[in-house]
């Protein structure tokens, strides 16, 4: 049983930056891999960012060089800074986490958890 809490996602200008976070309540959080996906209206959902248990990173080729993704296995937190943001990236963000870290990264079948969900709006 593992609860993931997004935080951090509000009203940007295009341009600005915003730090989304993922509390998970497992003390295991050190052995999932952490994913980021986010999905606008009418959207599938879609791969953003991930990090594994080994702290390999993976991202979307739209976001590279603009999103990082990190975590603090401590606080058991996962974080997607986010910079230079553009109106494309409004969506919702959720995280999610893998327990066994068997399919691709960006596969949402891997995903065994989600968070609820966080609003990123940019405005142009």
């Amino acid at each position: 049983q593992v609860q993931l809490v997004e935080s951090g996602g509000g009203l940007v200008q295009a341009g600005g930056s915003l730090r989304l976070s993922c509390a998970a309540s497992a003390r295991t959080f050190s052995t999932f891999d952490m994913g980021w996906f986010r999905q606008a209206p009418g959207k599938e959902r879609e791969f953003v960012a991930a990090i594994t248990r080994s702290g390999g990173t993976y991202y979307l080729d739209s976001v590279k060089g603009r999103f990082t993704v990190s975590r603090d296995n401590a606080k058991n937190t996962a974080d997607l800074q986010m910079n230079s943001l553009k109106a494309e990236d409004t969506a919702v963000y959720y995280c999610a986490a893998d327990i066994h870290g068997i399919r691709a990264a960006s596969n949402t079948r891997k995903y065994d958890y989600w968070g609820r969900g966080t609003q990123v709006t940019v405005s142009s």
